[in-house]
């Protein structure tokens, strides 16, 4: 070992006596105008020095210690054709004159339509689509085919949740605290300013941050980074959004070395693809800076995008069957307007500074601040309503309204079925009927039910509620970046965030009503506490009559706080890549709670205790390039997080109480990637394997046939808490592209994984409506498969680019191994035991196991297609653009889950045996034949 130490040493060094300092430099041309481009990036592949050209398009690349001999140059830009080019490097300094720029029609289309398209996938609180290389596919084929074709079934590179990926802006991390994820609505509708990226897959090296395990984004929204010019966009679809149009303008270097850049943006819909799911969202970006001299510089930029959209949600196969896949129960007719009663509302602005100072032409310091704040609101309907006197007197619910909710369990056909023998067919039929021909949410029966109690003295009985998550993030972080030489180089740098949330519901609408009483109406007395003190949200103010606007049902703030620091060396040959990065953090959390709940009059008004957590990281990978064409690279990854704030309380609307034995998640992972790069054939095959341990998960539901509750109810509304979870993910990844002529391009992609929980975690709960823990040990989810959409997926397609500027292609995709969420609950103990504690009679085995079985929604095509042309009109560049996706049509479901409201075999089979069961998996159903069509200008 020694002795290679040594010899690599004298290799090194003797490498370094026979180089000297190079200088190569150039002029880049857009290729259809001849007009110079600016922000271009040049570097020299595996070493580390990069520069951009200037507003000239020029370039200047400065070497220290570089040898002479053959090197491969990189000349890149988002929406252009990167370049390889070969260079002999035989004298000190090099001009390579003029290099033309192609633009990459396809790539810059094709991603103005796929980030828009997967808004829906990108917010939703059911579904998360994972690290998304939707924005940043770059020319990695299998990437590419993810973005564009495999992202449309919510799939997921590696499986890994959108928690794994880092997001920064201007070199800024913005997941946020509470649940880890990027908040893409803060910056959703910037298509054109977000086109300069540093984009790292996977387990790789990152300048700037420590990374993830997904890589990381890093969008370089700075105003001297944006060619000068203007450009407009319209585009029509049928997702998400029915229309958009985008403007932006920046302005290139101005006068005592200014820059700005602004852009806006509004995209809308009544209704998208789905029923009743409305969109309205804009969005603002300013970008200011000042070049002080040629040392330093300042940015400033202000981002605010709000937007409101209508929720769907998960049906089951009965609803299908009588409404078909677009249907949505949250919506109905107020007039002849669209109400959603489901809103998630959005509007959270950005405000950033940075400071960019070169020390010298080989150390860089980056230091940046930013605030965010604004809220998170979903809306609701809340409904019970009673009258003051009646519940004061009587003790008891006694009044109100029922759920309006269309596709509530007693309003379908099946409620009526439900007894053997005594079917009530009639009602049925009709229940179904009136379902077919409406199946609405019914506004005027909700107004009319608050005028008829208002015209009794009675107050409200429907009222809309919003959840609210009202934060202020403060973000700090400094980076510096030293090059040694170009063989070696060091990153380090310090992040802090500091969150104070305010989480809180409060009354949005009446519905006409001067009143709604805030109690619950569905908590239950117990051995400790009467009706009346269990209902009260807040004993300091009891039986408090709130109107719009008002806080009520719940009020508490989470504060957080995290500290990390990371370092990182590289080091490369022509051969050789490799790098070592290590990160350590501090996170504190902690509740306040600012209600005295009735239920836990002694454990919700006031701090919480504190959690600490303190855990580290490292992460090193190696690259050998055999040739300039051929090369094999291997990362290893171990990480430890904090658990999320959203999985620290047990719950947190009504208590202080901590999650029992939690800690930190570990990560272990691995990967090795082998590639082929010439200049008509690109391919690249990956494998990796993770592990992650130590995941916690709190989620709420309304469950029937309940154990060991030590009293005659078996029902409650719970909260369910998995802790000591482990999953494992490993699989392959395959990319080719063949140039085949010069204007025909064959690609095709393929993913194989294998996503599962690897143990029997341990599960309790908790509820309102009953004291303590209820602990029911393990719950036997080893080698079930985790949900997330498909865990295989292929693609086979072509593309045609005409020498004339037009173009089209086309992929065939296939998905398969796309697995529900199981309930946990179903998988413990409780399954088998009767609601009086002892083992149930009559439990069958082989049904159970029939019961228990993971449902896969199946295996699906869709057919894609997408085109385009571009002019150049005297100044003006024009360009169009249309993809189709689901062209066939194809029926497919994305994912579902099981209910749980069935918790024991008793309950589950009574109702898995009838015709149609109540209860039965509830699915998300894929968009069928969509269109998006952009069309631009540029000048």
């Amino acid at each position: 070992m020694n002795r290679f130490i040594f010899f690599w040493m004298v290799s090194i060094s003797y490498g370094m006596l026979q180089a000297q300092d190079i200088i190569i430099s150039g002029k880049i041309l857009h290729a259809n105008s001849q007009d110079v481009i600016g922000g271009v990036s040049i570097s020299i592949e595996n070493h580390f020095s990069q520069v951009t050209t200037d507003a000239g398009g020029i370039f200047n690349l400065k070497f220290k210690d570089l040898e002479m001999g053959n090197y491969i140059l990189n000349i890149s830009k988002p929406g252009f054709e990167s370049q390889r080019l070969p260079i002999l490097l035989d004298q000190t300094i090099l001009d390579l004159g003029i290099i033309m720029l192609i633009p990459d029609v396809i790539e810059r289309q094709a991603q103005l339509g796929s980030v828009n398209l997967n808004d829906d996938q990108l917010d939703d609180d059911q579904i998360d689509a994972g690290f998304s290389s939707i924005l940043s596919a770059g020319k990695d084929a299998f990437l590419n085919a993810a973005a564009y074709d495999f992202s449309q079934t919510y799939f997921k590179p590696r499986g890994y949740d959108s928690q794994y990926g880092k997001i920064m802006i201007n070199g800024i991390p913005l997941n946020k605290i509470y649940n880890g994820r990027p908040q893409w609505s803060n910056w959703g509708g910037l298509n054109d300013v977000q086109r300069n990226q540093d984009f790292n897959f996977g387990l790789t090296g990152v300048d700037n941050n420590f990374g993830s395990l997904a890589g990381s984004i890093n969008f370089v929204m700075r105003a001297s980074k944006f060619s000068k010019g203007a450009r407009l966009t319209v585009s029509t679809s049928n997702r998400s959004y029915r229309s958009r149009i985008m403007a932006t303008y920046s302005s290139g270097e101005l006068n005592h070395n200014w820059f700005y850049a602004v852009s806006l943006s509004g995209r809308f819909a009544e209704e998208g693809y789905i029923e009743g799911t409305s969109y309205n969202a804009k969005s603002v970006f300013l970008s200011l800076e000042k070049k002080i001299n040629k040392n330093h510089s300042l940015n400033f930029s202000a981002i605010y995008t709000p937007n409101i959209r209508g929720k769907s949600a998960a049906i089951t196969e009965e609803v299908f069957n009588l409404k078909g896949r677009k249907y949505n129960s949250y919506w109905g007719l107020q007039g002849d307007k669209i109400r959603n009663s489901r809103q998630r509302r959005v509007k959270e602005p950005i405000l950033m500074l940075n400071h960019f100072w070169s020390l010298s032409g080989s150390t860089k310091i980056n230091t940046n601040i930013a605030y965010q704040f604004g809220y998170i609101g979903n809306t609701r309907i809340d409904y019970g309503g009673t009258n003051l006197v009646r519940f004061n007197e009587q003790a008891s619910y006694d009044g109100g309204g029922q759920n309006p909710d269309p596709a509530y369990y007693q309003n379908l056909p099946s409620y009526f079925l439900r007894f053997e023998g005594r079917e009530n067919y009639e009602s049925a039929y009709k229940s179904a009927t009136a379902f077919r021909n409406d199946g609405q949410l019914n506004w005027r029966a909700i107004y009319e039910a608050n005028r008829v109690e208002a015209n009794i003295g009675n107050n409200a009985v429907y009222a809309l509620t919003e959840d609210r998550n009202s934060d202020h993030s403060l973000y700090l972080n400094t980076v510096f970046n030293y090059e040694i030489n170009s063989n070696f180089k060091l990153n380090g740098g310090i992040n802090f965030q500091h969150l104070q949330s305010h989480n809180y519901a409060r009354i949005d609408d009446l519905f006409g009503g001067d009143y709604f009483l805030d109690i619950d109406f569905f908590a239950e007395p117990n051995e400790e506490y009467s009706l009346e003190q269990v209902a009260q949200s807040n004993l300091i103010t009891p039986n408090r009559l709130v109107i719009k606007d008002d806080i009520y049902k719940y009020n508490y703030d989470l504060n957080a706080t995290s500290l990390e620091a990371f370092s990182q060396v590289q080091f490369s040959t022509n051969n050789i890549e490799t790098y070592f990065s290590t990160k350590i953090s501090s996170t504190v959390y902690d509740r306040f709670g600012n209600y005295q709940n009735g239920l836990f009059p002694y454990n919700s008004s006031g701090k919480s205790r504190g959690l600490d957590f303190i855990d580290f990281g490292f992460k090193s990978g190696i690259t050998y390039h055999f040739t300039g064409r051929h090369s094999i690279s291997s990362n290893l990854f171990f990480d430890s997080n904090p658990p999320t704030l959203q999985n620290s309380f047990a719950n947190p609307r009504q208590n202080n109480t901590v999650v029992q034995d939690l800690g930190s998640e570990q990560i272990y992972s691995g990967d090795a990637t082998y590639r082929y790069r010439s200049p008509n054939f690109n391919l690249k095959i990956s494998g990796y394997f993770t592990q992650f341990r130590n995941l916690t998960d709190v989620s709420f539901y309304y469950v029937d046939g309940l154990a060991g509750l030590g009293r005659n109810t078996t029902t409650a509304f719970v909260q369910e808490i998995l802790y000591d979870a482990e999953k494992q993910h490993f699989g392959i990844e395959f990319g080719a592209e063949a140039q085949v002529t010069s204007t025909i391009k064959l690609k095709s992609a393929l993913a194989l994984g294998q996503f599962i929980y690897s143990n029997n975690p341990s599960l309790y709960l908790t509820s309102n409506s009953f004291a303590g823990n209820v602990n029911y040990g393990e719950t036997r989810l080893k080698n079930y498969r985790l949900p997330g959409g498909p865990q295989h997926a292929a693609q086979l397609g072509f593309e045609y680019r005409d020498p004339d500027y037009w173009w089209f292609g086309f992929t065939t995709n296939y998905f398969a191994n796309s697995f529900i969420n199981v309930s946990p609950l179903l998988r413990t103990t409780n399954f088998t035991t009767d609601t009086d504690g002892l083992p149930l009679d009559n439990y069958d085995e082989k049904l159970a196991r029939k019961y228990l079985k993971q449902k896969n929604v199946g295996d699906y095509f869709l057919l894609n297609a997408i085109g385009g042309k571009s002019w150049k009109l005297g100044d003006y560049y024009v360009g169009f653009f249309i993809s189709l996706n689901n062209i066939l049509d194809q029926l497919y479901k994305t994912g579902g889950y099981e209910q749980s409201r069935n918790a024991n075999f008793k309950n589950l089979k009574e109702d898995r045996q009838r015709e149609t069961p109540i209860f039965g998996n509830r699915y998300w159903y894929g968009y069928g034949t969509t269109y998006f069509a952009n069309l631009y200008v540029r000048f």
